[in-house]
């Protein structure tokens, strides 16, 4: 399999130089209507997960605390200089979304869009997300998914093979995702093309 942790680092620093003439515009849209979803608060510690270019910066409120990881450091590079041409005080640091390097229970809100398709092992990434997000957190994401209630057929699963190492998986389902490492959705709506693409808002479930 192709898609591993080293080949994403790779590819997505040789993409970042196109990446917002392909995303930006296509996903402006969606970013804005995720993040909507939120419950936001002056004063919020906010961490933005595979953060890109920093496109979801626009959408943001201006009185939070905002932090901003990805694999790649040229995508790292691309958010400091959106922030600043923002004016936006963003802590942006080259980071595995599966090792995060952030204490437990630290973050108020954790975004995840367009990366849970993206990652090797999601599943890895969620339980990261849940364990730095506080007991009453939110979690946003937007992504693509495969129907809920059906898993991919075999024709969608080979050509998965080829769209998993050139771009992203197209076979990841989101409550099943969500749900098993914790979560619970409060929010699950379409944003684009149909329901492929969804934005859903949950919190981590309680124990018990």
């Amino acid at each position: 399999m192709l898609n591993t942790t080293r080949w994403n680092r790779l590819r997505y620093s040789l993409y970042a130089p196109l990446y917002d003439a392909v995303a930006e515009r296509a996903f402006r849209r969606p970013r804005r209507l995720a993040l909507g979803q939120v419950v936001w608060q002056p004063g919020m510690r906010v961490l933005l997960v595979g953060a890109g270019t920093g496109l979801d910066l626009p959408w943001l409120p201006r009185d939070v605390e905002l932090h901003a990881t990805d694999l790649s450091p040229a995508m790292v590079r691309r958010t400091r200089r959106r922030a600043e041409a923002l004016g936006m005080d963003v802590e942006a640091t080259e980071m595995d979304a599966s090792a995060l390097r952030f204490p437990d229970g630290h973050f108020d809100v954790v975004v995840m869009h367009l990366i849970l398709a993206v990652m090797p092992d999601p599943a890895r990434g969620l339980a990261e997300a849940r364990r730095v997000l506080r007991g009453d957190g939110q979690l946003c994401v937007m992504d693509k998914f495969q129907a809920d209630e059906r898993p991919a057929g075999i024709g969608r699963r080979t050509l998965n093979a080829l769209t998993s190492a050139v771009a992203t998986d197209i076979t990841r389902q989101a409550r099943p995702l969500l749900e098993g490492a914790g979560f619970r959705i409060e929010q699950d709506t379409p944003v684009m093309m149909g329901a492929l693409f969804r934005a859903l808002m949950a919190r981590p479930a309680r124990d018990g």
